[in-house]
């Protein structure tokens, strides 16, 4: 999808701004955290993922991740726009709560934020859990689309989206 590209081609040039070696670094470890190692596929389709950037100096981190956010909007608000009225079957539908599914799995078997909230002592799990989608679905030996079957493909095999 050309939105797809964009988006990515943004985020690169966020991140190309502040230092060139942070869009594939981060690509990277974007693909590896959001790897559902279980399933041998992404939770997403992608993107960049850091945290605990205490190795420069808070204005500069502070800079990038507003610079990083800035990038999203401008790309995003396209594709919201042109899907937002699109109507969706059954099937469809269907297919989207499974996707949920894998959400909550990769949330609950290895974000290590869910896993800090969920071990620590008096931790308050309504609002650890509140934070999974309302609805989701699992199938055992789901046989998906054609669709449904390319999107795979690019969730088992990472793609490079930045084009710029």
């Amino acid at each position: 999808s050309s939105g797809i590209y964009a988006e990515y081609g943004t985020l690169k040039t966020a991140c190309d701004r502040h230092d060139e070696s942070y869009y594939p670094k981060f690509k990277k470890w974007c693909d590896d955290y959001f790897h559902i190692k279980h399933r041998g596929e992404s939770r997403g389709l992608g993107g960049i993922f850091f945290d605990d950037m205490d190795y420069i100096p808070a204005e500069e981190a502070l800079a990038f991740v507003q610079s990083c956010g800035d990038a999203v909007i401008p790309c995003y608000m396209p594709l919201v726009s042109k899907h937002k009225g699109q109507e969706y079957s059954e099937s469809e539908e269907q297919w989207r709560l499974l996707r949920r599914g894998r959400y909550v799995e990769f949330n609950l078997v290895y974000d290590r934020g869910t896993k800090f909230g969920l071990y620590t002592e008096n931790a308050r799990i309504e609002s650890i859990l509140m934070s999974l989608p309302l609805t989701a679905r699992w199938e055992y030996m789901n046989q998906p689309g054609e669709r449904e079957e390319e999107l795979l493909e690019v969730l088992r095999n990472p793609v490079e989206w930045a084009t710029t």
